[in-house]
């Protein structure tokens, strides 16, 4: 029974993470109800198993459908992928107790942001910037977010669409497309590290990984169907999701 109450997870987990990201908002609870006498390092190891492949996929959709800027994507991708390795090895030597009281700040911040500016992310913007300062933009947002996500990670996927469109003047569909894939290097990067460890259940993970797919392909034709009218709404929704389940973890 357990099973299949976290492959189902896994799926509404997929179809949410390939729009806007937040799919463990789904699949750890999930995890943690369903297998409480388990490590949760173990099923954190696991959810990123099921997350990678479903992520993964994602991008490959957004990448046959979506103009991707190469140029600095994956330079940018490289960058996400050392920056979760060197925040999981961190996670080894420092709790990230510090982060879950500011997490709830930030979210509501980039909350607030968003809903002040109604047209934010529905048309890309033109930032004038050079491709050296788009570059190095990039490579500061993969490392940054890159590092937080091993380390830490809740709402990984959220904060690459919102810096991709704030700063780099994406739509949130192509800011979405484009976190897919630095997303992938950051589940990739935290995999073999955890993996490395032995702190992954793969079995489980991979039975996960299988629903997560299915779940990825909706969540990505539901995008690319409907545009970033319906990813900003879902990004919203996910924010708001996030903050009152960050902050009641924190706080109370």
């Amino acid at each position: 029974m357990e099973l299949w109450w976290v492959m189902v997870a896994a799926f509404g987990a997929g179809v949410v993470d390939a729009m806007v990201g937040g799919g463990g908002l789904v699949t750890v609870p999930a995890l943690l109800t369903s297998y409480p006498n388990t490590s949760p390092v173990l099923l954190l190891g696991t959810n990123k198993c099921s997350s990678v492949f479903g992520t993964s996929v994602a991008a490959w959709r957004y990448s046959r459908h979506v103009r991707l800027d190469w140029g600095w994507l994956f330079p940018a991708m490289l960058a996400a992928f050392s920056g979760a390795s060197l925040g999981a090895w961190t996670l080894t030597c420092v709790a990230p107790d510090f982060l879950r009281k500011l997490l709830p700040a930030v979210l509501l911040l980039v909350l607030v942001y968003t809903l002040k500016s109604p047209q934010f992310g529905l048309v890309p913007l033109a930032r004038g910037y050079s491709l050296r300062r788009r570059l190095l933009l990039a490579l500061a947002i993969g490392g940054c977010i890159g590092w937080y996500d091993g380390f830490f990670g809740p709402g990984t996927g959220i904060f690459f669409i919102f810096m991709l469109v704030r700063f780099l003047g994406q739509d949130f569909l192509h800011a979405s497309a484009s976190a897919k894939l630095l997303n992938a290097s950051t589940n990739l990067a935290t995999l073999v590290v955890l993996g490395w460890n032995g702190a992954v259940w793969w079995q489980l993970g991979l039975a996960m990984a299988a629903a997560n797919i299915m779940g990825s392909l909706v969540g990505s034709a539901l995008a690319l169907r409907h545009g970033a009218t319906l990813v900003r709404q879902v990004f919203v929704a996910v924010v708001m999701l996030l903050l009152v389940k960050t902050a009641w973890q924190a706080y109370f």
